[in-house]
């Protein structure tokens, strides 16, 4: 599975008395509902988010995990593969757009598609668009 959005959060790596160690960060999707998601980095996969920041477009690839404690039931969502996606900001900006073409262009078009297919000129029949 895979999850896409910007980075929210990352927290220190957690070391347990077992040697288990994981680090959590959280990833907000963007959709017209976000949502803010909780993921964990376990083991020698947690220095990965080193070369991550806050505010990064990433996608995460994830598992599911569950298991069964005590009678109560946890499921986590464990990252194995954090990519950068590249955002492009750099849009160019044209002035004056407009579905419209000016006259002089369209008659110029026109005069290229006559030529193009050798239409006889008599034959055309003006249409309203």
């Amino acid at each position: 599975m895979e999850i896409k959005g910007v980075i929210k959060l990352i927290n220190q790596t957690q070391t347990f008395d077992s040697g288990f160690t994981k680090r959590e960060f959280v990833v907000t999707t963007d959709e017209t509902y976000p949502q803010h998601i909780k993921c964990e980095l376990v083991k020698d996969k947690c220095s990965v988010l080193d070369s991550y920041s806050i505010g990064d477009s990433v996608s995460v690839s994830i598992n599911l995990r569950g298991n069964e404690y005590n009678g109560k039931y946890y499921v986590n969502i464990q990252a194995w593969k954090i990519e950068k996606i590249e955002t492009s900001t750099s849009e160019p900006i044209m002035e004056n757009q407009s579905d419209d073409l000016p006259f002089w262009e369209t008659n110029n078009i026109l005069k290229q598609i006559i030529k193009v297919f050798d239409v006889d000129t008599k034959k055309i029949k003006a249409v309203k668009i």
